[in-house]
């Protein structure tokens, strides 16, 4: 399964209200690390379709969204589980550190 492109439209419904735990890439186009890591998104999307979902947020088309979750550096990524932020982490973060944030919320 491919990323899901969040908007302020469809946020609540694939992120807060979301069975799987949910992993959002916030980025935006001009940043060179966001796109360094943007090939380990896609790869966890692809390993962890159906456990977990993978979304990806443009703080430039979505800055109330950005601010309303603090987002002061780019790349952030967060999982939220049940609607809530239950972990993050800001840069380029390697593969392995990444499915840490989110493993645990699968026996959840």
């Amino acid at each position: 399964m491919a990323e899901i492109i969040l908007s302020e439209n469809n946020f609540e419904e694939e992120v807060l209200k979301s069975e799987l735990p949910v992993l959002v890439d916030f980025w935006a186009t001009w940043c060179g690390p966001c796109r360094m890591l943007a090939p380990t998104i896609a790869k966890i999307a692809e390993e962890w379709a159906g456990k977990i979902k993978v979304c990806k947020l443009d703080v430039d088309e979505c800055p109330t969204l950005a601010a309303k979750y603090g987002i002061s550096s780019i790349p952030t990524l967060k999982v939220f589980v049940k609607g809530e932020v239950k972990a993050d982490t800001v840069g380029v973060t390697p593969k392995p550190q990444i499915e840490e944030l989110f493993i645990w919320a699968l026996d959840e």
